[in-house]
């Protein structure tokens, strides 16, 4: 495809150009860089502040990015000790994160790989990617397709499409770190999710197998509360993958958050089963982000729509395997409007 309307955002370290594109509709405009199919920066009409954190420049994401705005790959979140079976065959993946866990598609994953725009009008554009059959231990070449639109009424449409041509598992999501008034951290921000139960976790955040009804508990979302919340003195620290159903729907609304200072809402609405919410209470960048903001911990929330954390290890846990001949079609959209 001509590259006369993008623009050249960096390089990797291969020398690889990294392409970035603007598109414009419904209110909103987006700038999305190949690499890692990141959505770089998103803004609303009417509204100054960034809504995501991202950087200016490209040297920074490779260096100091925790997946903002990326499209993490083959498989987001974790997999106990990188092992799963498949078809009665044993596969290890490469252990990216303290050495005992597979993390969001390893070192080299999609989020950090550069994609090809394959597609691009005023308000849409299509990125694709190969990932090749063994890297990090995935069995298959695995072919995903991100389409980011925006569409009438504030709403920021991501479609991924995955195929194969080996069974392999397959779960991606958008990673994107939002921030809906500009402060400093976002904590002033209210949230809610509708659902029932949570993903049990063990020290090193795999899920034990359990379910946690989240009544009577501070991770209960289902009504819109603050989602700065302290529990016997401690602050909340969310970093849970709710659970929305047992298996792939029709694109439902399962969330939405509201910064309490601005106005500005963001609800949901995904055909995925579970949802990750990461309060960013890990972070501490020590660059600046997007018009030199200062990104410390809580700086901004990930509502990432995605299969569980580790299915293909727990029984009746969402199906995340990927078959040559079956299209995976992950649906999610982000609406976006100010009070």
């Amino acid at each position: 495809m001509a590259h006369q309307d993008f623009e050249v955002f960096g390089r990797t370290g291969e020398g690889e150009p990294v392409y970035r594109v603007a598109i414009a509709g419904g209110g909103l405009t987006a700038k999305v860089i190949t690499w890692g199919a990141i959505i770089q920066d998103l803004r609303l009409d009417g509204h100054q502040p960034p809504l995501v954190l991202g950087f200016e420049t490209f040297d920074a994401y490779p260096v100091h990015s925790p997946f903002f705005g990326a499209t993490p790959g083959r498989c987001a979140n974790r997999i106990g000790d990188g092992r799963f079976t498949l078809d009665g065959k044993a596969h290890q993946l490469e252990l990216n994160e303290n050495g005992v866990t597979h993390l969001h598609g390893g070192v080299t994953g999609l989020g950090r790989s550069n994609w090809t725009i394959v597609e691009h009008a005023a308000d849409t554009v299509v990125l694709r990617i190969t990932d090749p059959d063994g890297r990090a231990g995935y069995p298959g070449n695995c072919t995903v397709t991100a389409t980011y639109r925006l569409l009438e009424g504030g709403v920021l449409s991501v479609v991924y499409e995955s195929t194969t041509d080996a069974p392999t598992l397959c779960n991606v999501c958008q990673h994107t770190y939002f921030n809906l008034d500009g402060r400093e951290d976002a904590l002033g921000h209210d949230i809610m999710i509708a659902a029932d139960h949570l993903v049990t976790v063990d020290e090193r955040q795999i899920p034990t197998g359990e379910l946690m009804a989240v009544a009577g508990t501070p991770f209960d979302l289902r009504e819109m509360g603050p989602m700065n919340r302290v529990h016997d003195g401690e602050q909340v620290l969310f970093d849970h993958n709710y659970c929305l159903s047992t298996e792939r729907v029709a694109k439902r609304p399962v969330a939405l958050a509201r910064s309490v200072y601005s106005g500005v809402s963001l609800e949901v609405r995904t055909t995925e089963p579970g949802l990750q919410l990461y309060s960013g209470f890990k972070m501490n960048v020590p660059v600046a982000g997007l018009e030199g903001r200062h990104y410390p911990p809580f700086a901004g929330f990930c509502l990432e729509t995605q299969i569980w954390p580790d299915a293909i290890n727990h029984p009746g846990f969402p199906n995340a395997v990927l078959r040559p001949g079956e299209v995976l079609r992950q649906e999610t959209d982000y609406l976006f409007s100010k009070a």
